[in-house]
């Protein structure tokens, strides 16, 4: 659906809002829709950086083989360590679905331990690998779980962004509320901060790199910043390669212990 532009001369909130209903004929759910199903590659093989700075500014740096893989609207991932040594070889695999009543399947491999944990529900608020991202966050949470309302559009580092607001539908989510700024007409999520069950800011994500690699587009750097922590997560994908017919295999418990 088109955006209409106009010229609009108004004052106060309630004139604010009335630009962002003109400006756009979607509503939020349609917005956070567009995000969730931007045009993507069939299959996807990276090599991720993370980095862990804390509040002293001393950094811990993680090397990670990512690869995904996309059934119709479903999607595989799975993530195997390979440094430093103290988490080589742990593994972490996610099966996320499009239907809105199934939650996403996740499951890691921790060698010291020697067995597949799968992660109940109830852990999925726990951060993961000492990270700002919890096992939620790391899933695709589908936009029908919440209701979504446009707060305003703004220029955020130089890109027209419809903000978005989304609160859960059922009681006891970790968060009360998202705030998500997204490009229009690329439809990506650039910046999305996290209210905690108090309604205090938690964390914020950004994205801090994002390019077009066959036509897609791709977020090759985000950043996770947790306000009460003081602890920052980065995340960098290099060594990209898309489309290059992944095999099915990779994507279950098998190749979680045996590795890469």
């Amino acid at each position: 659906m088109k955006f209409l532009f106009k010229i609009i001369l108004l004052t106060g909130l309630a004139g604010g809002f009335y630009l962002v209903c003109q400006e756009s004929r979607l509503s939020g759910l349609e917005i956070i829709d567009k995000v969730y199903n931007r045009a993507a590659e069939n299959d996807l093989k990276s090599t991720l950086t993370m980095t862990l700075i804390n509040s002293a500014g001393q950094q811990r740096v993680r090397k990670i083989m990512q690869f995904s893989k996309r059934y119709g609207s479903d999607e595989k991932k799975i993530m195997f360590f390979v440094m430093p040594a103290d988490v080589r070889n742990t593994s972490f695999m996610t099966w996320s679905y499009a239907d809105q009543t199934k939650s996403d399947d996740q499951w890691i491999y921790l060698p010291a331990l020697g067995r597949i944990k799968r992660i109940a529900s109830d852990s999925k608020s726990d951060y993961f690998m000492g990270s700002d991202f919890t096992f939620d966050d790391l899933g695709d949470r589908h936009p029908g779980k919440d209701t979504h309302t446009i707060v305003k559009t703004e220029i955020y580092n130089n890109e027209e962004c419809l903000v978005v607001e989304s609160r859960p539908k059922e009681t006891g989510y970790m968060y009360s509320r998202t705030v998500t700024w997204v490009i229009k007409d690329k439809w990506i999520d650039i910046k999305k901060e996290f209210y905690d069950e108090s309604d205090s800011l938690l964390k914020i994500l950004t994205a801090e790199e994002y390019s077009l690699v066959k036509n897609y587009w791709i977020i090759t750097g985000r950043k996770m910043h947790n306000i009460r922590k003081k602890h920052t997560t980065l995340m960098k994908l290099s060594e990209i390669s898309i489309d290059t017919g992944l095999d099915s295999e990779l994507f279950t418990e098998r190749m979680m212990k045996r590795g890469m």
